[in-house]
């Protein structure tokens, strides 16, 4: 068993692939000779919290954070006791705006348990090294992730924040799922669409035309 037993039948191809054992073996090595992120427990966290059954609405990130103590196996999440990262910060100011809803816990699993799945492009990254595992088979992995819900499922959320995200809409059928895009919630890019996109409300709205529950953000 890789993640679990639901998501291991969905990704059992994947796992006999050559970039998933190349991938694997390059993972053993890092975590053996350096700090990496997020431990090695919570890499597969986002899909051991989020059933694939569950899925309503997906959110894609970039890396992990790359600090001490940051990166949950979450994408944007952190523990508690953490001080808010600027993109989170924003996330909240957003939501606030949006919805009038004032956030103050950051680690964000109870999205997760209600269908937001969280996901970095890269699920792993080296201690101060944001981007260290790119192009080690990760996006192959994601990608095939994205794939897999769009064939099998219908009527999903997925909220695009950025460049990197948004590389993903070609994987997506817009007929059978619903994009949301915007720009990055990160600082240098805040003030380029992010701010006002009103993602969580579009979301929500889109959930109950389609005669889902509505997640409590």
């Amino acid at each position: 068993m890789i993640i679990n037993k639901e998501w291991d039948n969905i990704l059992k191809k994947d796992y006999q692939k050559e970039y998933f054992l190349n991938l694997n073996k390059f993972l053993n090595k890092e975590y053996s000779v350096k700090i990496i992120f997020p431990k090695k427990e919570n890499i597969f966290k986002a899909f051991q919290l989020t059933s694939f059954k569950k899925i309503k609405v997906v959110i894609i990130g970039q890396d992990p954070y790359h600090g001490i103590n940051e990166a949950l196996g979450l994408a944007f999440a952190v523990p508690q006791d953490q001080k808010l990262p600027p993109s989170l910060k924003n996330i909240f100011k957003e939501l606030e705006r949006d919805l009038k809803i004032k956030r103050t816990n950051p680690n964000l699993e109870d999205w997760a348990k209600q269908g937001v799945l969280l996901i970095n492009n890269c699920l792993t990254v080296e201690k101060d090294k944001p981007g260290s595992h790119r192009n080690k088979g990760w996006e192959i992995f994601v990608d095939e992730i994205i794939k897999q819900i769009n064939n099998q499922k219908e009527n999903v959320v997925f909220i695009l924040w950025g460049k990197s995200a948004q590389e993903k809409e070609k994987l997506i059928d817009s007929n059978k799922h619903y994009i949301i895009k915007s720009s990055h919630p990160s600082p240098f890019s805040y003030k380029k669409g992010f701010e006002g996109s009103k993602p969580f409300s579009k979301t929500n709205n889109y959930l109950i035309s389609k005669n889902k529950k509505p997640i409590i953000w």
